[in-house]
């Protein structure tokens, strides 16, 4: 890596000069925004992208330009998956796996943000049964199809500062519901998730990351009102060090520079186990720092990855062991 990316970087300067021919990469949520620009540079570049979605008439139409720019043997193929659902998500782990081809990268990319309270098809509060355990099955699920030298790569976000997870009441079942808490316990829950995965899959070659897109307007902030939003930016704006740039909106191809940096540049004992942001590799920062950068500890604490992995486990019904514990 001789390179050095930052905020500003884009996905086609970060995969500039690289070959991604007969690599396979699964991207979930290919219907907008980050996905579909994540699977079009990678089709871009050679990849065979397997692109996941829940609508997908929404999808075809969507990806029509990863088809177009897709070169070097680069391809697009589309499978269905709604991570609200986990009848979806083991219908669509179990068709891959049947398929039998291996993946060298998996991108959890979807996601909700800021949903009025609610629930997903098997009972779980909609943010994080959306974001962390649809991911956490359907990965787990396929995760005899990554060898050595796969990556995972899960979109986190800097809304992890938000909320920690919330093991005794995951589903709000006592706890007042806040739509942006919900969303950081479920941000939290996608670095604790590539925490935990790196440790169990690195003794087989396998690492897993974590990676915050950066602020970007797509469909993902549909539920938030302008109101709400101008004040997470104000509360951003307020803690930056002084004479620093105010906070701007990245356009989607800054905002997906950094999975795929993390994804298909970066040393995978660089990104191992770790949260990136601006194509770099983020620093824990103290709780009471209200800046809008870096990691918190306890998204990245392995005793607290641990007891989320096993209280996923027990919501969904399902047990995940590695070959290498």
């Amino acid at each position: 890596m001789t390179k050095t990316f930052g905020a500003q970087s884009t996905t086609d300067e970060v995969l500039e000069g690289i070959d991604l021919s007969g690599k396979r990469i699964l991207v979930t949520g290919v219907s907008a925004g980050l996905g579909v620009e994540t699977a079009r540079v990678l089709a871009a570049h050679g990849a065979q992208v397997v692109g996941a979605a829940r609508n997908f008439d929404k999808a075809r139409a969507a990806t029509e330009i990863v088809r177009t720019q897709a070169a070097n043997g680069g391809s697009l193929e589309l499978v269905e998956l709604d991570l609200a659902s986990l009848k979806s998500v083991r219908a669509c782990a179990d068709a891959l796996v049947s398929a039998g081809k291996p993946f060298d990268i998996v991108i959890a990319n979807a996601g909700v943000m800021a949903t009025p309270k609610g629930q997903t098809d098997d009972g779980f509060e909609t943010q994080f049964g959306t974001n962390h355990l649809g991911h956490f099955v359907l990965v787990n699920r396929i995760a005899r199809l990554m060898k050595p030298g796969s990556r995972l790569v899960v979109l986190s976000s800097a809304g992890h500062r938000y909320a920690d997870v919330d093991l005794d009441d995951p589903n709000f079942e006592r706890t007042p519901y806040g739509e942006i808490v919900a969303y950081g316990r479920s941000k939290t829950a996608n670095v604790l998730f590539a925490v935990e995965f790196d440790r169990r899959h690195k003794a087989d070659g396998i690492r897993a990351t974590a990676v915050h897109p950066g602020g970007i307007q797509t469909e993902l902030g549909r539920y938030m009102t302008p109101a709400v939003t101008q004040s997470l930016i104000d509360a951003v704006n307020a803690n930056r060090p002084a004479g620093a740039a105010a906070y701007a909106y990245k356009t989607v191809a800054q905002g997906a520079a950094t999975t795929v940096w993390a994804g298909c540049v970066a040393p995978a004992e660089l990104v191992g186990g770790r949260y990136c942001e601006d194509s770099h590799v983020a620093e824990p920062v103290p709780d009471s720092d209200q800046r809008s950068g870096g990691i918190r500890s306890y998204a990245l604490d392995p005793e607290r990855a641990k007891a989320l992995w096993a209280k996923s486990e027990e919501m969904v019904g399902e047990r995940f062991v590695s070959a290498k514990r």
